[in-house]
């Protein structure tokens, strides 16, 4: 193995590792230490606005059903989230945030605001296009990875 692919390797594995621990630490304070990281994920796939249903959700976090509502059980219970049904189609569970789940989405937003700023503001336009091309490259590993599986 060459010298190029050693320092790619161990600058991925520790990126992601720390990121995964940092952002844990960062996000639940004090005001957000009743939910996990997990939940605080959910909470940003339901976004803000008048809500989604469960499959919308499921499937933007590429989760099954039965395992989002195991985490929207307690999202509701702690009172981040609010279920409610379709007026057309009573089948139909609708969920959304409250004002405390919309709290949580927000500092979870700032965190990830101040971890991209910090790269922007140390990069020149013209170092932009290859960290895009990088970042575009470990996207699509990770989502052929993910379709092979």
């Amino acid at each position: 193995m060459d010298n190029a692919y050693k320092k790619i390797n161990f600058i991925l594995v520790n990126l992601i590792n720390e990121i995964w621990d940092l952002e844990g630490k960062a996000i639940i304070t004090e005001d957000f230490k009743d939910i996990t990281n997990n939940d605080m994920h959910v909470i940003e796939a339901i976004g803000l606005g008048e809500g989604h249903n469960m499959s919308f959700i499921a499937k933007r976090l590429g989760i099954t059903v039965g395992s989002l509502t195991t985490a929207m059980n307690s999202l509701v219970r702690k009172k981040y989230v609010q279920r409610y049904r379709s007026e057309e189609d009573r089948r139909v569970v609708y969920v959304k945030l409250t004002e405390k789940g919309v709290k949580a989405y927000n500092h979870h937003a700032d965190y990830h605001h101040k971890m991209t700023m910090a790269i922007r503001e140390r990069l020149d336009e013209e170092e932009l296009p290859v960290l895009f091309k990088t970042l575009d490259a470990l996207t699509i590993f990770f989502k052929e990875y993910s379709e092979q599986s």
